[in-house]
């Protein structure tokens, strides 16, 4: 079973062309081996919701946050950890041992990125393109069918939403589709509306 990264694999950017594909980065490329092993073992959605889980959690807990991001952390500490959170999470076996490597490699710095670039991955393999999606407050079922269907008439094929709220923006959404960004939160207004009457 093949967990590194190829060298030579890519990710296609928004665009969708050929011309216009990148280099992945170091998380992109572990994401494309993950992805490439989930689709072989028929595991795409096991592994997609596990990462949907992980992400949720790493977001909510300030202990796991630091597990990801601290590089004081050594290797079988790092991997001890993340075996024990497998079954609460109740990840997949896939993704488990995608974690474990992770952890040994010293890459769990990367993991907020290959999850994303693991999502962009997905929602392209079903014809769709992910969107960030970032609002002050929850939003409700109807608001993210609604919002969906804006987005699917802006960029002309169905949208997959990654929601996450941040209350600092007090109001409105900040929408990130590739290297798009459509902002109109009201922290981003307030801030506009202070330069303006600074100048």
């Amino acid at each position: 079973m093949k967990l590194t990264p190829d060298k030579d694999a890519r990710v296609e950017t928004s665009s969708g062309t050929t011309g216009g594909t990148i280099q992945a980065s170091l998380g992109g490329r572990y994401a494309t081996a993950l992805f490439g092993l989930a689709e072989q073992q028929g595991q795409l959605t096991a592994v997609e919701s596990s990462l949907k889980t992980l992400s949720a959690a790493i977001a909510e807990s300030d202990d796991l946050a630091a597990l990801v991001k601290s590089p004081l952390i050594g290797r079988d500490e790092a991997g001890r950890a993340l075996t024990a959170l497998v079954p609460v999470l109740g990840l997949d076996p896939l993704t488990a041992n995608f974690l474990g490597v992770l952890a040994q490699n010293r890459r769990l710095g990367d993991l907020p990125a290959i999850i994303r670039a693991f999502r962009e991955l997905a929602a392209r393999s079903r014809g769709e393109t992910n969107a960030e999606v970032v609002s002050a407050h929850p939003l409700n079922d109807s608001q993210v069918d609604a919002l969906k269907q804006q987005l699917r008439h802006r960029v002309g094929r169905e949208v997959a939403i990654d929601l996450k709220v941040d209350p600092t923006l007090l109001g409105g959404l900040v929408v990130k589709i590739g290297s798009q960004m459509i902002d109109s939160s009201i922290k981003t207004r307030l801030n506009t509306l202070a330069h303006a009457m600074k100048g």
